[in-house]
């Protein structure tokens, strides 16, 4: 029973460390487009703050279960 449950928390534990990746990346994208837009653009800056958003979100939740990501 309980290692069934430990098993469930690792597979669900990686997917978090795989969706915050991609979170990242799309951050920087969405950053980088808007520091090289010329014009101030509401649609660029607001997937930019989105982007963000869900990142930081993932992170505090990476927090909150105490994932340790080894480099």
């Amino acid at each position: 029973m309980f290692g069934k449950r430990k098993k469930l928390r690792e597979e669900f534990d990686r997917k978090l460390i795989d969706l915050m990746s991609t979170a990242k990346d799309d951050w920087i994208q969405q950053k980088s487009l808007s520091e090289i837009s010329f014009d101030y653009n509401d649609e660029l800056n607001y997937y930019k703050l989105s982007a963000e958003a869900k990142y930081f979100f993932l992170f505090k939740e990476a927090k909150h279960r105490n994932i340790r990501i080894k480099l």
